[in-house]
Formats: C-alpha cells, sequence, structure tokens
C-alpha cells in the first residue's frame, strides 16, 4: 500500500436521509463533515459500498458515472439529487490489476453508476463532486474471509493520495431501527461496538489475532443481532484486509438513535 493511502470505514446512514436534513443523522453528518477536513484531499476515491455484490469483484469504469437511486419511498428531492464526479478509470485498471495479481478473478463495468452506498457519504464529505471516484462491489457470498483478501491485494495499488472509503454500517438490524429503544436493545448494539472498537483499535493485538477476529466475526457478542445480514459490515474487512494494522482512531456516531462507528487508518 502506498504511504499516500488513507484508508476510511463510515456508517452511511438510511438511504438519502443524511442528505434531506433527517435529525436522526445530524450527528453522522457532522462526523464525516469533519473528517473530510481533517483529511488531505485526496486525488481519487475507491469505495466499497455495502450496496452492490456480484459474483467477482466488479469495479465501476466509466468516465461519467451516472448515479443509481437504489432507494423507496423517499420524497421526490432524494432522486433529485447530484453527484457529477468524475471517473477513474486508470485506478479501475489498476484495481482489477492487484486483484488478478493476488490470485482474485475481477471485472470492469463501464455502464453501472455509483449507488447510495457511495455518493451519500461523498456528497457529504466532498460537495465540490470535483474528485474522481470509482466502486468496488462486494462478492455476493458475503464471506468475510474473502474480503479481508480482497483488502490485502489493494495493497499492491501505488496511487498517489488515494481514498479508500469502505462504506456500511457498523450496526444494521432495520427492524430494532425502527423499534422503541429498549435497554436490551441498547445494550446488544453497544456490546457489539465495544467489541468492534476494540477488535479494530487495540494495539495488543497481533496483525492475524485481528485478522482471526474479523473472519469469525459472528462470534462477538449480539453479531447477528447487529446484522442480521453482514454486507454493511463488509467493507470494514477490505479496509482492515487493505491497512494491516490497528486503527489510527475510531469516531462514535450515534444514527437514528443507535450507536455507530467509524474507522480511520492513516
Amino acid at each position: 500500500m502506498s504511504k499516500a493511502t488513507d484508508v476510511l470505514f463510515v456508517s452511511h446512514g438510511g438511504g438519502p436521509m443524511p442528505l434531506l436534513g433527517d435529525p436522526g443523522h445530524q450527528h453522522m453528518v457532522d462526523r464525516l463533515t469533519e473528517l473530510a477536513a481533517g483529511l488531505r484531499k485526496p486525488s481519487a476515491i475507491l469505495v466499497i459500498s455495502a450496496h452492490w455484490e456480484e459474483a467477482i469483484p466488479t469495479i465501476t469504469s466509466s468516465t461519467t458515472p451516472s448515479l443509481i437511486y437504489d432507494y423507496y419511498g423517499f420524497p421526490s428531492e432524494a432522486y433529485k439529487i447530484e453527484y457529477p464526479c468524475p471517473g477513474e478509470p486508470v485506478l479501475a485498471q489498476q484495481v482489477a490489476q492487484a486483484l488478478d495479481q493476488a490470485g482474485i478473478q475481477a471485472r470492469l463495468d463501464d455502464q453501472r453508476g455509483l449507488d447510495h452506498g457511495a455518493f451519500v457519504p461523498l456528497k457529504l464529505m466532498y460537495p465540490e463532486a470535483n474528485i474522481p471516484c470509482i466502486q468496488l462491489s462486494l462478492v455476493n457470498t458475503l464471506d468475510a474471509s474473502t474480503h479481508l483478501a480482497i483488502g490485502r491485494a489493494l495493497q499492491a495499488l501505488d496511487y498517489d493520495h488515494l481514498l479508500v472509503l469502505g462504506s456500511g454500517f457498523s450496526f444494521h438490524n432495520m427492524r430494532a431501527f425502527f423499534a422503541a429503544q429498549t435497554p436490551e436493545i441498547q445494550a446488544r448494539n453497544l456490546a457489539f461496538e465495544d467489541w468492534l472498537e476494540q477488535t479494530c483499535g487495540d494495539s495488543s493485538l497481533s496483525e492475524p489475532e485481528r485478522a482471526k477476529r474479523l473472519a469469525d466475526w459472528e462470534q462477538a457478542p449480539h453479531a447477528r443481532f447487529c446484522h442480521p445480514r453482514e454486507e454493511h459490515l463488509l467493507p470494514l474487512h477490505v479496509c482492515y484486509g487493505l491497512a494491516n494494522k490497528a486503527c489510527d482512531r475510531h469516531i462514535a456516531a450515534t444514527i437514528l438513535g443507535k450507536q455507530s462507528g467509524m474507522f480511520y487508518w492513516g
């Protein structure tokens, strides 16, 4: 991994709600804008979004990516959001080559646009939309070790001032978001968040130990309550696989009344 690479996992909130002034997302919006202000401006951004799964890792390679409004039931303005950033086909090709060199079959897609897992945090962090962006899919097996391996493969990238942005959600139980906030739900939420913070940030863990904890994440306290389906956690696995060290910073954010986390590796 180039020393100029920043790696960041963010919890991206519910659909377009962070862009629509929803008060339950204000803390998250504040954290993301603060984070962006504290980072050097990237020359390009590689996003791994929870909202794209393919049989093999797939990379957007359009020069002018469109937006995919992959959510339902929101006000009309949610379908008029714009984020006219350029693509970066050269970086897309480098990502494909890095994966191929690691024995991971990948492909380019010059038709697919950016989904809301990409454009929502990007619009909050870099509203000028003047930084080239590409997106990398998850693998639809949702196997944790596979996504750690994808991240390790990305260590071969050497692209000056690259930001790798894992966009998911450290807590993603949709029923719990809209249920009454009981002490039991809060305790389950916090127990998993504490485990995740320790796993990513405890410098006394060796990297094999840290990787094993993430590979075996289902053994964490209340793991399947917090993630009935793991697609919103796996962008974190890609980020850690790339960084291969304890995170430099953990950022807590309250989103829709639930505790969530963001992790930065510099």
